[in-house]
């Protein structure tokens, strides 16, 4: 079948749409109740005040390409009086002006505004969001080059090279945790390079809680995810390396079987005791070898075999590819 008289067309977004839908999601009171708690408020009158340097900075992101003298004149002309509040008779700044004055704002009320306003937001028809009740949300991280300053450089460090070259440009690790329905970042932690992933997931489980499933990589794999996961409430479904190995305790029904996730030496000593938990095996198509087979090994918390069969498992992992689309759609 042939197709005749066919047109793409490209979506195109006004920034009027988008400067309402800003006003929607992040309401004024919002940004004067972060401004407060961080304690940045201005002590005299300035034409640049903090709300609207917040402002400036949500909208830098939104605009990138643009110069931060034209997205603050789109601001000032887009947003209602209410949102941004400058004086009558104000005139843009110049850039030094601008970078100034998002310097004494700081990072701590752009931090603060983010969890005062960001939250899971998928219902239950939002396609790939729940699994029998349960709100799937992933774990993972990734790196992120900075421009190459010795500043940078000293916060946050370079990957290794070989001996009398240094790599291009210093690095940030970033680690996310990620709705996997609507790809909504829900908390989130910036650090150095030199510090492991593993180190800052486990500090990102401040946000998980009781109703959600929690996935993550063999990457992330460690009795510390597994104990700090379960002490939330929260269910989990993670992979585990191919070094890791559990004894099959008790087989079940459905091909999986009860094991037990055991502690390390040096947390035994401290008292942790083993975790219950269960395995499942399956094997799947190498995407560029047919012919070649791939195991997969996954843990849960999941017990029930009649509420969640092995195989509903096994196909509902592959929800965890969805922080990776997350991560390239931020890139």
């Amino acid at each position: 079948m042939h197709l005749k008289d066919f047109l793409l067309v490209s979506p195109d977004i006004q920034s009027s749409d988008v400067l309402k839908a800003i006003e929607t999601a992040i309401p004024a009171f919002a940004i004067e109740q972060a401004i407060a708690n961080t304690k940045t408020e201005e002590e005299r009158r300035r034409s640049l005040p903090a709300q609207l340097v917040v402002s400036l900075v949500i909208a830098m992101s939104l605009w990138s390409k643009d110069s931060m003298r034209d997205v603050l004149k789109n601001l000032i002309d887009g947003l209602s009086e209410s949102w941004v509040k400058v004086g009558k008779y104000w005139r843009v700044p110049c850039k030094s002006a601008i970078t100034q004055a998002r310097q004494r704002l700081g990072a701590r009320v752009m931090s603060q505004l983010f969890h005062q306003l960001i939250r899971p937001m998928a219902t239950q028809e939002t396609l790939g969001a729940f699994l029998n009740g349960l709100r799937i949300v992933v774990i993972d991280g990734t790196c992120f080059d900075v421009p190459d300053s010795d500043e940078n450089a000293r916060v946050f460090g370079r990957p290794s090279s070989r001996p009398g070259t240094q790599a291009a440009f210093p690095k940030v690790r970033l680690v996310i945790l990620v709705e996997a329905g609507t790809h909504l970042i829900f908390d989130a932690l910036m650090c150095p390079y030199r510090i492991g992933e593993r180190v800052r997931a486990l500090k990102l489980l401040r946000s998980v809680q009781s109703g959600m499933l929690l996935m993550w990589d063999r990457g992330l794999h460690s009795y510390a995810m597994v104990k700090t996961t379960v002490s939330k409430g929260c269910d989990y479904l993670g992979r585990i390396p191919a070094n890791v190995k559990f004894l099959a305790e008790q087989p079940l029904e459905d091909g999986s079987y009860l094991s037990y996730i055991y502690p390390s030496g040096k947390l035994r000593k401290k008292g942790c005791q083993p975790i219950l938990l269960r395995v499942i095996e399956y094997t799947i198509e190498h995407p560029e070898n047919p012919t070649e087979q791939l195991t997969y090994r996954l843990i849960t918390s999941l017990l029930d075999i009649e509420k969640f069969p092995a195989e509903l498992l096994a196909r509902e992992y592959h929800q965890r590819w969805e922080v990776e689309n997350t991560i390239d759609e931020l890139k």
